[in-house]
């Protein structure tokens, strides 16, 4: 699995705005207690600071310590599968049919047959099947090799 991280500066930014948002709900919470607002908006305030410190502890943590988090991890399909594309009827055989990339040879199409039609052929990009009339491929876009 890799890993994205944010950079120090972004994070160190983030920390300031969590502490204004925090102190702007420390007034929020003064000033609609002492004008007897109603008590959700107290709470609205309680919650807004909790929150505020929260993120800049957080964000400081990530901005000055030697380990920080992951903004996103990725992963293959073989690592770990999404489970939203799983759920939500995503392409339900990639991950029977995609091979490694190091292992598959993607200008020559896997059939599982000894002959290959010489007539069609696969995009060096993308993997998609392309005619050998085709100057550019259909799917990525990108311009074919001349063979």
């Amino acid at each position: 699995m890799k890993s994205i991280k944010p950079g120090r500066g972004p994070s160190m930014m983030g920390a300031f705005g969590a502490v204004a948002a925090a102190i702007f709900g420390v007034f929020w919470t003064m000033m609609a207690a002492s004008m007897g607002a109603p008590i959700f908006f107290v709470l609205f305030g309680m919650i807004f600071v909790a929150l505020g410190i929260a993120q800049a502890v957080y964000h400081y943590k990530n901005a000055t310590s030697r380990n920080r988090y992951s903004a996103f991890d990725i992963t293959d399909d073989k690592e770990e599968p999404d489970p939203l594309n799983e759920y939500f009827g995503g392409d339900r055989n990639s991950s029977k049919t995609e091979q490694d990339d190091s292992t598959r040879n993607i200008s020559e199409p896997d059939t599982g047959e000894e002959n290959h039609d010489s007539a069609t052929a696969f995009c060096p990009y993308c993997g998609a099947s392309v005619d050998g009339e085709f100057s550019f491929c259909p799917k990525c876009g990108k311009k074919l090799p001349i063979e």
